[in-house]
């Protein structure tokens, strides 16, 4: 059975039912500290703010882990390949900052499964990277030289038991993995009391920095003394976005036919990176596959991307036929070092972002930091995360990209609006077109309705362009995602597009 993408939605969310959900807020409210966002970061920090004794308001615009906790692949590492690349930017003290920072929060993570007896499928597997490609030998021993610097065990040898040919490789044990919706949903029903009140499908639609901040919410305003961002990326306009490039990874699963050992395996095969994972289930065994990063918006043919991984899986292994497909969002800043932190030029306002495809355990150690932050105590990895780290030079390049890229697609896509044109837009697809002087974004559903709204991202005026593979809006400048009728669905806009209409074809 082929279940097909959902927003936020994948294989961990048909194994992760038995959880409770929380009711939208209803009515204005105040409280210490509000966290946007009820992902592991939003969770975590709910609980390491509560050990400092204060009270706690977690808002999130969906459901608890259903954003991009509850779309990644479950895997807890230390190392994450890009060793060598913050060696460069930071020489030794970087990668040791990072591998120490990083095994703390894995800490974290299995001191709250051991304290609250969470039931998430957590299991310590080895991590491996490693290439079958004579080419991409010295890159492996390259990165297996930076983690070495960073004070974590690496090898070169495999376990006995290894499932691939390789000609390198890189190998470090006692790593983990589990289903992260079933860890947070359990973490945030044992932290939920009187005192750290949560609150689903409330959407946040403006933030103003007073004293108490001023957040107005679709449910009523809240006053608080501290706001954190737990949003993946910072609702509004910020000087970080300016420093990160966005990407949608794609991933697919199907059952095994094959026994292979659990384990952490990412393979390079020259540019392209497959993370890869078994997952074992009452059903049987899922194997996992993640890939084929796309940056938001560049694309017009996202579901390559899912044909691509499902060719791979079929010619590397033995399995059945796909059974889940999802995508996940992540922001890779130019330094490869996450934001963490308080904003800057602002009092009360705390962000964590740029987690690449870390957001488990960067989220993890991003509550740990902002929680000591906001408690005023020492915390060693504070200044090093600090988004304040900002390089302007860098900065202004990426604008101009993202202006060269927003000019490169109004040129590519615009359509001329005429009703010919939008009767000629087929079930299934959207277009960018021209109606009445302005650009639209048009889309035409199975029951042959269109869906018309603005094709300006509200974000920063930047002209969306459409995903085939998961049917929504997205902004090539800075990641903002929408539904067909112009609904948030993730990233820093605040609005909807505006909608224009949707009707039937006919009535055109």
């Amino acid at each position: 059975m082929l279940h097909t993408y959902t927003s936020g939605s994948a294989i961990w969310s048909a194994f992760a039912k038995d959880s409770r959900s929380y009711e939208p807020l209803s009515k204005d409210s105040e409280t210490d500290v509000l966290i946007i966002g009820a992902g592991i970061t939003g969770i975590s920090l709910a609980y390491t703010l509560r050990k400092h004794g204060y009270d706690v308001i977690i808002v999130d615009s969906g459901e608890v882990g259903m954003g991009t906790t509850g779309s990644s692949t479950g895997n807890l590492y230390v190392p994450n390949a890009k060793f060598q690349k913050i060696l460069s930017g930071h020489d030794r003290k970087g990668v040791e900052v990072v591998a120490s920072s990083r095994a703390a929060a894995l800490g974290f993570i299995e001191d709250r499964i051991n304290e609250f007896s969470i039931d998430c499928d957590f299991v310590k597997v080895p991590w491996y990277y490693f290439t079958g490609r004579k080419k991409d030998i010295k890159e492996i021993e390259k990165e297996r030289e930076a983690i070495n610097l960073s004070g974590v065990k690496v090898t070169g040898t495999a376990a006995a038991d290894f499932p691939f040919e390789a000609q390198s490789l890189a190998y470090v044990g006692a790593q983990a993995q589990f289903n992260p919706l079933k860890y947070v949903r359990k973490l945030a029903e044992s932290v939920r009391d009187q005192h750290c009140r949560i609150y689903e499908k409330t959407k946040v639609t403006s933030i103003r920095d007073y004293d108490p901040c001023y957040v107005e919410t679709t449910g009523g305003v809240i006053k608080a003394k501290k706001v954190v961002q737990a949003t993946h990326s910072p609702k509004g306009i910020y000087a970080v976005h300016a420093m990160m490039e966005v990407y949608r990874e794609y991933a697919v699963a199907a059952k095994l036919k094959e026994d292979i050992p659990a384990g952490i395996y990412w393979a390079l095969e020259g540019n392209e990176k497959y993370s890869i994972r078994t997952y074992d289930t009452p059903e049987g065994k899922y194997l996992i596959v993640l890939g084929d990063s796309k940056k938001v918006g560049h694309s017009q043919e996202t579901w390559q991307s899912f044909q691509k991984l499902e060719n791979y899986l079929k010619i590397v292994f033995n399995v059945d036929e796909m059974s889940w497909l999802w995508g996940a969002q992540n922001y890779s800043p130019s330094d490869y070092i996450p934001f963490i932190g308080k904003s800057p030029m602002e009092d009360n306002i705390y962000i964590a972002t740029g987690f690449a495809a870390d957001g488990l355990v960067y989220g993890t150690l991003a509550a740990m930091i902002i929680s000591d932050m906001i408690a005023m105590k020492g915390n060693p990895w504070s200044e090093f995360y600090n988004p304040a780290r900002l390089k302007p030079v860098t900065s202004a390049k990426t604008l101009q990209e993202n202006a060269d890229v927003t000019a490169h697609l109004i040129k590519e896509y615009i359509f001329k609006g005429s009703e010919e044109e939008l009767a000629g837009i087929g079930k299934g697809e959207g277009r960018i077109v021209e109606f009445n002087r302005e650009k639209a974004a048009a889309f035409r559903d199975n029951d042959d309705h269109l869906h018309v709204v603005s094709a300006k991202c509200t974000h920063m005026g930047c002209i969306v362009h459409w995903n085939d593979a998961e049917k929504s809006w997205d902004c090539p400048c800075h990641g903002s995602r929408f539904t067909i009728d112009g609904e948030v669905i993730e990233g820093p806009a605040f609005g909807n597009l505006e909608k224009y209409w949707r009707k039937d074809s006919r009535n055109i």
